[in-house]
């Protein structure tokens, strides 16, 4: 069994990962997308000298270093290779749609999953009524990122606010405007999933001076044991992407838990560092258990 792993050389997950996969099946392909070449019409893509169109399966753990439209067009090839029936873990198809934060969001407000209130638009001045007349404050956030890479707090008091909606619309053209949550305990968590199983809970805490969680800005995990409509909510998210590994973002508010996202590609160290689980192993185990499946509709 030849099994490759999409992913970023030197990037801490995507080699363990390789490792982990390399432990079951005796051979270790970590596959860089930006060094891939596919040939048409013959339908062979190449990696580092390997054909990896006649591998038995691509598991995406990374598609590159950052979030971009840029990534899309990897992905596409991705869905060539399912459809020409080399099995790819998680299905490319959805992977796309969670990509761009607006695609995630549409799909998630659309199955009833609870999100915090969020306007969507091209017009700064549109945003700024919305910040203004209804969330007093706001995070604005691209529609390409992570680990809150360009994101900004603003106040709808804040006098500067209408000139700094402009320059923000210049390189973000769709805005993204999201209510600022008074998170509990200055807290937010990730509910992570191995296929449709629950695996664990931890929580990333803000630092003091901070105003988001992320490990970025001083954050750090703690472990949690979520109650039953953290786990409901984080659920009903994750079943709408059906992904084989997972963190729903969750915030627990005084009005019960909401979703920020799900995440396409569920990162390992927060499992790693709350609880006594191998997540890549966990994850090269349930992978091979599915490839001795048979394929649903030349996919995985």
């Amino acid at each position: 069994m030849k099994i490759g792993v999409v992913g970023v050389p030197g990037g801490e997950s995507s080699e363990k990962l390789a490792d982990a996969v390399a432990a079951v099946t005796g051979t270790r392909i970590l596959v860089s997308m930006d060094a891939v070449r596919l040939d048409l019409p013959s339908g062979r893509c190449f990696h580092d000298g390997m054909d990896i169109s006649a591998l038995d399966a691509l598991i995406i753990k990374k598609i590159g270093e950052r979030y971009s439209p840029d990534l899309l067009d990897r992905l596409e090839i991705l869905c060539f290779l399912a459809d020409s029936g080399v099995r790819v873990f998680s299905n490319p198809r959805v992977v796309i749609r969670m990509l761009d934060r607006l695609g995630c969001t549409l799909k998630l407000q659309s199955a009833g999953v609870p999100m915090p209130p969020t306007t969507v638009t091209e017009s700064p001045e549109q945003a700024l009524q919305a910040i203004r007349r209804q969330y007093g404050r706001a995070v604005l956030k691209p529609l390409y990122t992570s680990k809150a890479r360009g994101m900004r707090l603003v106040d709808g008091d804040d006098p500067e606010l209408p000139g700094l909606l402009t320059r923000y619309a210049r390189e973000n053209t769709v805005l993204y405007v999201q209510k600022a949550l008074e998170l509990q305990h200055n807290r937010d968590l990730g509910v992570v999933f191995l296929g449709r199983e629950y695996l664990t809970t931890y929580a990333r805490v803000k630092a003091h001076d901070a105003w988001n969680t992320t490990t970025a800005n001083g954050g750090r995990y703690a472990p949690f044991t979520p109650d039953a409509p953290i786990l409901d909510v984080a659920r009903k998210a994750r079943d709408v992407f059906d992904l084989e590994f997972t963190c729903v973002d969750v915030a627990v508010t005084d009005e019960g838990p909401v979703v920020f996202e799900v995440s396409a590609f569920g990162g390992f160290r927060g499992v790693e560092e709350t609880t006594d689980l191998d997540p890549a192993a966990l994850v090269a185990e349930h992978l091979t258990a599915r490839l001795r499946e048979p394929a649903a509709g030349g996919n995985a």
